[in-house]
């Protein structure tokens, strides 16, 4: 060691950090433009995905619990404590398209084109004076299924910490149809139809999967707002979103153990409202929620429209 340099012959440490970091640089900018051609592929795939899209409908309508159990290593299927019920919650923010969705997927098992939609939602260009989904909703895709189920759920609050108790009492609780959220800030109104509420289903569901839905259009006025208090909107999102409770669960143990566990599987993004926007702008929301949310923008962030029909 001389002067500060160890083994870097005439280039002292700081050229060294400097090209190592010119390095990096380049290397993060190229997987960047991989990702980018990689997301934007995706859209002409969805073209020719049709088939696909048979074969994974076939698979669910076949499914039975315990039918998609790899046995590896020491495992075996009557070492797992298999749900009888799968149940899918769909989180997100007001007016994000979570009833949309329901609705959405829903057709894509219904044979009868003519086949009323499940869940109501507004018309409105902007739902955010709207009243929105209170109670929980189940719906069992595909339609009299007892082994998947998606949930319906009321919209996140501005307040970090109110979404963080509703998250909480979903994952730890589980969930029951017609059960109604309420707030603490909920004004007099609600809590009177707290008052009125009546039915709810006996039967609690432990949540197995969490779908986190986001409006595109939402995202883009946030994202490129002046407003710093629109531009918070987002990270508010990413907060709820790394919420520990919402990451995979697995049940499996034997007659004598049963272990639950939380793996570090982040939940999958939907996005929805993108038939609103350009490809460019759905591009770009997708590559920010990739770095926003900390997962990849192909794989796990899915733009689906609602002015498409995929079934």
């Amino acid at each position: 060691m001389e002067n500060g340099e160890v083994g870097l012959g005439s280039m002292d440490l700081e050229e060294f950090v400097r090209a190592s970091s010119n390095v990096m640089d380049e290397v993060n900018k190229k997987r960047i433009r991989n990702v980018y051609m990689d997301v934007l592929k995706s859209y002409d795939e969805v073209q020719f995905n049709k088939d696909h899209l048979e074969e994974a409908k076939s698979k669910i309508l076949s499914y039975t619990p315990g039918s998609w159990i790899e046995e590896v290593g020491c495992m075996k299927v009557s070492d797992y404590d298999i749900p009888k019920k799968m149940t899918l919650l769909l989180i997100g923010p007001r007016g994000s398209g979570k009833s949309s969705l329901v609705n959405k997927i829903s057709r894509v098992f219904d044979d009868d084109p003519f086949t009323p939609e499940r869940a109501q939602v507004s018309w409105l260009p902007d739902s955010s004076n709207e009243e929105g989904t209170y109670f929980l909703q189940e719906y069992a895709i595909p339609r009299g299924s007892s082994y998947f189920c998606l949930y319906d759920t009321r919209g996140l609050s501005d307040d970090l910490s109110e979404n963080k108790k509703m998250v909480t009492r979903w994952m730890k609780k589980g969930v029951r149809h017609g059960k109604l959220i309420t707030r603490g800030s909920d004004d007099a109104h609600l809590k009177f139809k707290a008052r009125r509420n009546r039915y709810c289903a006996i039967e609690t569901n432990v949540v197995n999967f969490a779908i986190f839905v986001v409006n595109a259009v939402q995202i883009l006025q946030w994202m490129d707002s002046d407003d710093e208090t629109k531009r918070q909107q987002t990270q508010s999102i990413a907060t709820t979103f790394n919420n520990p409770l919402l990451s995979f669960k697995a049940y499996y143990g034997s007659s004598n153990l049963r272990i639950l566990t939380n793996s570090d599987e982040k939940p999958v993004v939907v996005l929805t409202h993108g038939d609103l926007l350009s490809l460019s702008d759905r591009m770009r929301i997708r590559m920010y929620l990739g770095q926003l949310l900390g997962i990849h923008p192909k794989k796990q962030i899915f733009d689906i429209p609602g002015g498409i029909n995929i079934s």
